[in-house]
């Protein structure tokens, strides 16, 4: 039975506490701009120095994504992407890097899918989890059974709306680390990530051990450096997402762009004053 790489996500977390700095996770729609060209973004965001890839599993009807991602989504959907390419952009980026390389999807395409059938594929392509942000806990036995027999991460997210008694529950529940949206709504860039995102992170600390990752609104190295200062983990894509649209089909432009953020962003979480 093939094994997935959660030792190698936990491995990757506790190597940035210990250089005491914040990892610093991209994310990156499969099949886009194709899937080739979002392999190629993925090894280029790695080899600008991200810790860690989300790579999205692109949906029709996604709940959590604001407009860039949604525009990414909507190429990857018109290119006919399919599960097939989303493990295999997972298998070449970890092959081509050795990095923990997780997979965001919604539960719907999973569910389609077969679970047994998704978790047996992604651990084969040396994927280190699942981030599921519309899967409820309390409906989640079966996925984390597979995942974990698989060794697999299931990485659940929490909001800022969440109560301490829910926090406690899904932490619980979860594996590889906490995924902390650091604001109500929907990802993009925003101007401030703020207080609600340092409270969140505090809250959920106290009720597990699992690193605590943000995301949702982090841009720019500012950003990043201000959410490093309280937690484990900087999550950033919409930001990779606009540099690749912004290249507008030049592929090797868009690549200098992305590897270049992430090189700044690298230098941000490593909270340097």
């Amino acid at each position: 039975m093939t094994t997935g790489n959660i030792q190698l996500l936990s491995d990757t977390l506790a190597k940035a506490k210990a250089e005491n700095r914040a990892a610093l996770i991209a994310y990156l729609p499969a099949g886009f701009p194709t899937v080739d060209g979002g392999i190629a973004a993925i090894k280029a965001v790695f080899d600008g120095g991200a810790d860690v890839v989300e790579v999205g599993l692109p949906h029709s009807d996604p709940v959590l994504d604001g407009p860039v991602i949604q525009t990414a989504d909507d190429i990857a959907l018109r290119g006919g992407v399919k599960i097939a390419d989303v493990m295999r952009t997972v298998k070449e980026a970890h092959e081509a890097t050795g990095k923990p390389v997780l997979v965001m999807t919604y539960w719907n395409p999973i569910d389609r899918y077969g679970i047994e059938r998704f978790t047996e594929e992604l651990a084969a392509a040396g994927g280190a989890g699942c981030i599921l942000p519309d899967l409820p806990v309390q409906e989640s036995a079966v996925w984390r059974e597979h995942a974990d027999k698989h060794g697999l991460a299931t990485v659940f997210v929490v909001a800022p709306s969440s109560k301490d008694e829910r926090l406690a529950t899904i932490t619980a529940a979860g594996s590889g680390f906490v995924y902390a949206a650091s604001l109500m709504g929907v990802t993009g860039t925003r101007e401030s990530v703020g207080e609600s995102a340092a409270d969140l992170v505090r809250r959920t600390r106290a009720t597990s051990e699992l690193p605590v990752c943000v995301g949702l609104g982090v841009s720019n190295p500012t950003q990043a450096k201000e959410v490093a200062g309280f937690a484990d983990g900087v999550i950033v894509g919409s930001a990779f997402v606009q540099r690749l649209l912004d290249a507008d089909g030049d592929e090797a432009a868009g690549l200098a762009a992305v590897r270049e953020l992430a090189a700044e962003l690298a230098e941000g979480v490593r909270r340097v004053s």
